[in-house]
C-alpha cells in the first residue's frame, strides 16, 4: 500500500527535520543585482544596469593592487588604518569618526545591526535603494516606507510625520537611487530639526561625486553640526572600484565605535584598501572622469526630456524612466538593441550613463519607443 502524500510528508519531517531559521527571513526578497552583460553568440551587450563607472581604475591603482596581492597570504589591517588616515586628511575629520566596510551597503548593514532589532522601525523613502528593506528585514526590524513626491524626490515633511517612538533609524538617499534627485541642504537641516536627537539619521551619499546642484546637502558638512547624523560614501561608483567592495562612514564617536564593533573582522581586503588609498591620491584624474560622465548624464537627460520623457532631475550617474506596467517590455526592447538596463517591477527602469556610443543607443531606443509605441 502506497502511503498518502500527507503521510509521506510527516515521515519526511521526522526523518529530515527542517533547519530552524529566523521567521524574519520569511518572504524577504533577495538582493537583485543588475543583469550582467554576456551570453553565447552575437555581440556582447553593454551593461547599463548597475551604475558602474565605465572607465578602468585610475592611473596607478592597478599597480597598487598588484603590489598588495604579494601579501594576500596575510590578513589585512582589520581597521584599515592607512585608508582611514587618508580619508581623515581628505575630509578634515578625526580618524576616530571613520568606519569602513564592504561597500556603503556593508556599512549600512553594520548601522542597522547596531541600532535596530525586532520591534523597532527603520524609516526611509520609497522607492529608494532596494537593499534597504532587505537589510532592515534581516535585523527583524520593521520597514516604514514613505512614498516619494510627484517629482520622485524625498518628501521630508511626510518622513518627519512618520517618525514614532519606535523609530530607531531614518535613511536618506541623496542622490536617490534609482530616481536621481537630491535632498537639499535646507531640507536636510529641516528634517534634522524634526527627528529626535536620539534617533540616528543616515545620509547615503553613494553618488555624491556626481552632484552639481549647489543647493544639494553635503553630508560631511552637515555631520559636523549634528551628533545624530551618519554619512555613507563608497569607492564603488565614481572611483570605479565596484569589484573591490570598500565603503566608509563618517559619524561621531559613539556611532563610529558601534560600527567598528558590528563590522565583519578583516572584511575590507588588503587589495581593496590599497586600491582606495591609491585612488584618493589621484583625485585630479577622478574629477576629470566625473566631469565627463556628468556631461554625458546631462546630455542624455536633456535628449530624453526633449523627446517627451518626464525624466526627474538626476544628480547621479543614471536616469530614471517611469514606465509602469510597460517596464519589462521596455527593458526587453533595450536588450534587443544591445543595452542591459535595470527594471524595477511595474514602476520603471534605471539606465546607467555609460560611454557616449552606448548612451546614443539608449536615446535612439527611447525615441523609437515613443514614436512607434514599441
Amino acid at each position: 500500500m502506497t502511503p498518502s502524500n500527507d503521510t509521506q510528508n510527516r515521515v519526511d519531517e521526522v526523518m529530515h527535520p527542517r533547519v530552524r531559521l529566523r521567521a524574519a527571513l520569511d518572504g524577504l526578497p533577495s538582493y537583485r543585482p543588475g543583469r550582467a552583460a554576456g551570453g553565447a553568440g552575437g555581440p556582447v551587450p553593454v551593461k547599463l544596469s548597475s551604475n558602474e563607472n565605465p572607465f578602468p581604475p585610475l592611473p596607478g591603482v592597478e599597480e597598487a593592487i598588484v603590489e598588495a596581492a604579494r601579501s594576500v597570504n596575510r590578513y589585512p589591517d582589520m581597521f584599515a588604518t592607512t585608508l582611514v588616515e587618508a580619508l581623515a586628511r581628505r575630509f578634515d575629520v578625526p580618524a576616530e569618526h571613520i568606519a569602513t566596510g564592504t561597500g556603503s551597503v556593508g556599512v549600512l548593514q553594520q548601522i542597522v545591526q547596531a541600532c535596530a532589532a525586532e520591534g523597532d522601525e527603520v524609516l526611509y523613502a520609497w522607492r529608494s535603494f532596494e537593499a534597504y528593506p532587505i537589510v532592515v528585514g534581516v535585523s527583524g526590524a520593521t520597514s516604514v516606507r514613505v512614498p516619494l513626491d510627484a517629482d520622485a524626490r524625498h518628501d521630508v515633511r511626510a518622513m518627519a510625520a512618520a517618525v514614532t517612538d519606535r523609530t530607531k533609524l531614518v535613511l536618506v538617499c541623496s542622490p536617490n537611487n534609482p530616481t536621481g534627485p537630491v535632498v537639499t541642504r535646507d531640507e536636510l537641516e529641516w528634517l534634522m530639526g524634526q527627528v529626535p536627537k536620539n534617533v540616528l539619521v543616515v545620509l547615503d551619499e553613494a553618488y555624491r561625486e556626481f552632484v552639481r546642484d549647489p543647493e544639494a546637502a553635503d553630508g560631511i558638512d552637515a555631520y559636523r553640526g549634528h551628533h545624530n547624523l551618519c554619512v555613507l560614501r563608497t569607492f564603488s561608483k565614481a572611483y570605479g572600484l565596484a569589484g573591490m567592495r570598500v565603503g566608509f562612514s563618517v559619524a561621531h564617536d559613539e556611532v563610529a565605535d558601534a560600527l567598528r564593533k558590528t563590522a565583519v573582522p578583516f572584511g575590507v581586503s588588503s587589495l581593496a584598501q590599497a586600491a582606495a588609498v591609491a585612488s584618493l591620491q589621484r583625485e585630479a584624474d577622478l574629477l576629470e572622469r566625473v566631469h565627463d560622465l556628468v556631461g554625458e548624464r546631462d546630455r542624455v537627460a536633456a535628449a530624453l526630456r526633449e523627446q517627451g520623457w518626464p525624466v526627474p532631475r538626476t544628480e547621479a550617474n543614471f536616469v530614471w524612466l517611469e514606465l509602469g506596467e510597460e517596464t519589462d517590455r521596455f527593458a526587453q526592447k533595450c536588450a534587443e538593441a544591445g543595452i542591459i538596463v535595470r527594471p524595477f517591477g511595474d514602476e520603471g527602469c534605471r539606465v546607467t550613463v555609460g560611454e557616449p556610443e552606448a548612451n546614443d543607443v539608449v536615446i535612439r531606443v527611447c525615441a523609437e519607443w515613443l514614436t512607434r509605441g514599441a
